[in-house]
């Protein structure tokens, strides 16, 4: 089956492509004549990928699927939250992110965080929402070089090791995206797409 993906995110097309498995085809916007940034205005995870997830579908008229992540520190009331990517600055700059909430959490004792992603699918014009939570903590330093964005600071319950130290596959058996990807293939397996 082929889906549009609502992301033109390499390492995230290559995390997601490796859980849905062989029964799956992602295209990405681009590929299908979307080249203009797609639109996170809302508040909330699921308004986001909601948004992104409509934003393709009216382009396209095709099935599709977004996702909005989420990094929430329990120290900062949740944030950055919605705001993850753009922490720092306007754009994706995941050093400068990185660099902030270190900078934010500079003598602060609970370090709790936790990574959560919404999937926002619409197949045959309904929409449905899939949630993948992981918890876990924040270190004081960057360690590791996979994957991107928050993944060199946070590490996963009952792991010492972070998200970027991680292989992609070792990654994928835990987080938070892989749990909300493996709800949206199992609901896909279920009715037989």
């Amino acid at each position: 089956m082929k889906i549009i993906f609502a992301t033109n995110n390499a390492h995230k097309l290559k995390e997601v492509q490796a859980v849905l498995g062989d029964g799956f085809t992602l295209v990405t916007p681009r590929e299908c004549g979307v080249t203009e940034e797609i639109p996170e205005e809302q508040e909330t995870l699921e308004g986001n990928a909601s948004q992104k997830a409509h934003y393709l579908h009216d382009r396209t008229g095709c099935d599709c699927f977004a996702d909005d992540t989420g990094l929430e520190v329990e120290a900062l009331g949740g944030a950055p939250g919605v705001h993850s990517a753009r922490y720092a600055t306007d754009g994706h700059d995941f050093a400068a992110n990185n660099r902030l909430l270190l900078r934010n959490l500079e003598g602060v004792a609970n370090r709790r965080a936790r990574f959560r992603t919404v999937i926002s699918l619409i197949l045959g014009g309904e929409k449905r929402l899939f949630e993948g939570i992981v918890e876990g903590r924040i270190i004081d330093r960057e360690t590791g070089h996979e994957g991107f964005g928050f993944d060199p600071l946070f590490v996963p319950d009952g792991y010492d090791r972070t998200f970027a130290e991680m292989t992609t596959e070792e990654k994928n058996a835990v987080s938070h995206r892989a749990r909300a990807v493996r709800k949206l293939a199992d609901y896909l397996h279920s009715i037989g797409k």
